[in-house]
């Protein structure tokens, strides 16, 4: 019998920790999950997954768990609190940990990890809810050569795209990072841009049409822009995410005496939105910051009354 993981563990089933559990599924592979809402769970069960009534009960029955959680705290307190994986692995199994982290702090646990037998592989994801559900994310990996070999095939049943970037933990979530200032930027980039066309005159979904077919699209603009168009804020991924992710970019580059001025423009936009009331709310509600200031009129969600 082969020593890789054959059973995978999901903590954490939000829009890219459940994707990633439906994804295992319709690949076959065993899988439990584990999180407090109990209508995620429910999704995955309802997909064939195993619930975990802890973390123990969880870490009792996975060789390899993924831990899609919102930030570094939550990460810790799952791995290494009480009651937590750490302590109810069996030797061997693998700790996936794919939050948007410090990069300094995957190395840290990675050496802990090791202290008692286990491994870690620093995984962070991008690609969003819809990849995430299809199997489609891309993951940015970095760990020992004996994690990847302990790992298996299970990331690539989450993952349209594993990029293994270096033998040590720390990297994936450095590349992380790097993806986070761009993201971060484009959106806040597009918001404004349409913000300008919408002040100007320019029909929005018209905007839209006319951007996503020329030079100035990105990825962001095609994929937020539509939320703006429907009038629908609902968080897939929120403005608070970003005022987190881009000051882990910015502490970073603090670090490194690298000057970001784009990154900080566009956190100080989130910022505002935040302070504005509206930091629960999806990441391309910075346009309702520049309506504010500006007083354009945004479009109306489509089913309000």
């Amino acid at each position: 019998m082969s020593n890789t993981a054959t059973t995978l563990g999901v903590v954490g089933l939000g829009s890219m920790g459940r994707g990633a559990a439906l994804s295992a599924l319709k690949r076959g592979v065993p899988t439990w999950g584990f999180d407090l809402n109990p209508a995620a769970c429910a999704t995955v069960a309802a997909a064939g997954g195993q619930i975990a009534t802890s973390l123990a009960d969880l870490a009792a029955h996975c060789d390899a768990v993924v831990v899609l959680v919102v930030n570094a705290t939550q990460t810790e307190q799952v791995v290494f609190g009480d009651g937590g994986l750490a302590r109810h692995l069996k030797p061997g199994s693998v700790v996936i940990t794919s939050a948007t982290v410090d990069p300094t702090l995957p190395p840290q646990w990675e050496a802990r990890l090791a202290e008692q037998g286990l491994h870690l592989i620093d995984a962070p994801v991008s690609g969003g809810a819809a990849k995430a559900a299809n199997g489609e994310m891309t993951v940015m990996a970095s760990g020992k050569p004996d994690a990847f070999a302990a790992v298996g095939g299970l990331l690539d049943a989450v993952a349209g795209k594993v990029y293994r970037l270096a033998d040590h933990a720390g990297v994936g979530s450095t590349v992380k990072m790097v993806n986070q200032h761009l993201a971060g930027v484009h959106i806040a980039a597009a918001c404004e841009a349409m913000a300008l066309g919408i002040r100007a005159g320019a029909a929005p979904d018209k905007l839209y049409e006319v951007i996503t077919n020329s030079a100035g699209n990105s990825w962001m603009f095609s994929n937020r822009v539509p939320h703006i168009l429907a009038g629908d804020y609902t968080p897939l991924s929120a403005v608070n995410i970003f005022i987190k992710d881009l000051g882990i970019v910015l502490d970073a580059a603090r670090k490194l005496n690298a000057p970001l001025p784009l990154a900080a423009a566009a956190h100080q936009l989130y910022l505002g939105t935040a302070g504005a009331g509206f930091g629960a709310e999806d990441d391309s509600a910075v346009i309702k910051l520049y309506a504010a200031l500006t007083g354009i009129t945004l479009p109306a969600r489509k089913d309000a009354a």
